[in-house]
């Protein structure tokens, strides 16, 4: 047999049990926020037909889609189809519906949408879920774009209500609170606002191209959106009437007193400016524990999101203690549930980008010291009398719920506590002929090297403060 080469697929990635540890740290602590708000958690197959997927993420979206191959011999019924008509050709497009009927999720919206159709009468409405799974797409890999990753999502479908909006500010703000970031922002804009702007200027039917370009304002500053927006079709007055709008400033309130001023005659637009204040009065109602709403909720008009997908209020959560993109985002959708014939289902959802978040409390240093640990007490083994000696104890030590190894077989002391170093096991019990007869045994500090005797019973106490 030839020898095989070691490699991992472009754009994935294996994870040490160190990092697994932070992981699980971001995603529980999401996770326990979710639930205290009253979302429940789903799975959803990491498969889906091809037919589920394809068509809802546009014509570039298909093409990120990573398709499984039918198993067995998936060619002959290309072969059968060529013989039944000699114009059928062998290219791509038309072999793809008779090799590949399966793929691998390409986000975790579709999936979820389809799985409230599939259950609609198992489920009560509203139906909050959330769910942390990894999504796969055929993107080019590079830094901070890979192509299995996960996705930690929460959305409410079936309620119009923006008491939903505002919980996902609490949400966004509790969880990353939690997670040790101080200095963030929530972002929060609505595409009626972005729809009522482009009426009023009388350009309704550009409202995306207006959008994208003001959308890179950080980017490229005025003068770069500009030139962009003259290239989509806009004139220099057009460009008059956007400037005071692209450059708001000001608190959140005074930007909404000059956005009415101008969106006066826009109906669109003065209802998405309502729905935004009924956003921040919610939040002021709740008591919430974001004493100063303008410092963390920040009304930005740039903001954007995938226009041809949301319809109401849109967030996005950028961090400012490190160089980094979008952290989370999200906003509302109607009719999320009519690709799959169950139309009028509104429904509005975030997400936390967890391999961002990964990096940022990764450079800032804020994961507990806990959560690099695993093992808190490794038992020596130095023959076969300790070892015997030893196994009531190790059990006595798990029950107390104290993670504890035994060293798997008799070996110098050197080589055990290599081993404790490698692990970052922070204490090591050591076990010899003078602790069995005494009953004394010695607790090691791996940290400080500091020793002391203690019985089985105060080591207990001692490891369970």
């Amino acid at each position: 047999m030839s020898i095989t080469k070691p490699s991992l697929p472009k754009g994935t990635r294996d994870f040490s049990p160190q990092e697994m540890v932070k992981r699980n740290y971001i995603f529980d602590t999401i996770k326990t926020v979710f639930k205290k708000y009253g979302y429940a958690e789903i799975q959803t197959p990491s498969m889906e037909n091809l037919s589920t997927l394809t068509g809802k993420y546009g014509d570039e979206g298909d093409k990120l889609i990573f398709k499984i191959l039918n198993s067995g011999d998936f060619l002959k019924e290309a072969d059968n189809k060529k013989q039944k008509d000699q114009s059928f050709e062998y290219n791509s497009k038309n072999l793809l519906p008779l090799v590949s009927e399966k793929a691998l999720r390409y986000d975790l919206t579709v999936p979820f949408a389809r799985y409230v159709v599939m259950h609609q009468s198992e489920i009560s409405f509203p139906f909050k879920r959330f769910q942390v799974q990894p999504v796969w797409r055929a993107d080019r890999p590079q830094k901070g774009r890979y192509r299995e990753f996960y996705q930690c999502d929460a959305d409410v479908v079936g309620s119009p209500s923006l008491l939903n909006e505002a919980e996902f500010v609490l949400i966004y703000h509790e969880a990353l609170s939690n997670l040790g970031l101080k200095d963030f922002n929530i972002k929060i804009n609505n595409r009626k606002i972005l729809s009522g702007i482009a009426e009023i200027i009388g350009k309704p039917e550009l409202i995306v191209d207006m959008t994208v370009a003001i959308d890179k304002l950080d980017k490229i500053g005025f003068d770069g959106v500009t030139k962009e927006l003259i290239e989509r079709g806009f004139t220099t007055a057009d460009i008059d009437q956007l400037k005071p709008v692209i450059l708001l400033e000001g608190t959140n309130s005074e930007k909404l007193q000059s956005l009415k001023s101008v969106l006066a005659n826009s109906t669109i637009g003065l209802k998405g400016i309502e729905e935004i204040e009924t956003v921040f009065n919610y939040i002021s109602n709740l008591k919430s524990p974001i004493s100063n709403l303008s410092t963390v909720v920040e009304l930005d008009i740039t903001l954007a999101r995938g226009l041809n997908y949301y319809t109401g209020c849109i967030f996005e959560v950028k961090t400012n203690e490190v160089a980094m993109g979008s952290i989370g985002g999200g906003g509302r959708y109607d009719d999320l549930t009519g690709m799959f014939g169950l139309k009028d289902l509104t429904g509005v959802g975030i997400s936390f980008g967890a391999d961002r978040i990964y990096d940022v409390l990764e450079e800032l240093n804020l994961f507990p010291t806990a959560t690099a640990q695993g093992t808190t007490v490794l038992i020596s083994n130095f023959d076969e009398a300790a070892e015997l000696y030893a196994l009531p104890i190790l059990q006595q030590l798990r029950t107390a719920n104290i993670s504890a190894e035994l060293y798997p077989s008799a070996a110098k002391l050197k080589k055990q506590m290599s081993y404790a170093d490698a692990k970052r096991i922070p204490y090591v019990l050591l076990i010899g002929g003078d602790e069995v007869q005494s009953g004394m045994l010695t607790l090691k500090n791996m940290e400080s090297g500091d020793q002391q005797k203690l019985d089985v019973n105060a080591i207990v106490t001692y490891l369970s403060k």
